[in-house]
């Protein structure tokens, strides 16, 4: 696995950003860009819960744990398997392969100007996607948070 990092400069206080980041209906809107219809079931995004990552119809997705939440600064989501016409996959071979990668948001406020920075673990398959997708979220979150 290699490291892809993306970051965007936000004209908003971080409290702000992060709501965008969290809150379930700007959460919607901004990972619409990765698979519209797209959510998030969670335990209000506690630290050590486990989070599936949901397309529209709920039957395929991600499923996370969030290994770090510090309020307005930090979240650390460790990925943990898949889930396939609603079935939870963590032992494949192919969940093996990317098993315990990461995903880390870092929020940096200096001169009422956020520093919304992502770094996350990818494979060579999923990384030209991820290069192209990342930045046009980023400027979702912009664009909400400046609102």
């Amino acid at each position: 696995m290699e490291k892809s990092k993306f970051s965007v400069s936000i004209n908003a206080p971080k409290e702000k950003v992060w709501k965008v980041l969290w809150d379930d209906s700007s959460y919607r809107e901004w990972t619409r860009v990765f698979n519209e219809g797209s959510y998030a079931e969670t335990d209000n995004w506690k630290e050590g819960s486990k989070v599936k990552f949901l397309s529209a119809d709920g039957r395929d997705g991600m499923i996370s744990e969030v290994a770090a939440n510090r309020p307005n600064e930090f979240m650390s989501f460790r990925h943990l398997g898949v889930i396939k016409g609603g079935v939870e996959d963590t032992e494949s071979d192919e969940v093996k392969q990317w098993g315990g990668a990461t995903e880390n948001y870092s929020l940096e406020e200096k001169d009422g100007i956020v520093s919304l920075k992502v770094d996350m673990d990818t494979t060579e398959e999923f990384k030209e996607y991820f290069d192209k997708t990342w930045p046009k979220a980023l400027d979702r979150v912009k664009t909400l948070s400046e609102k």
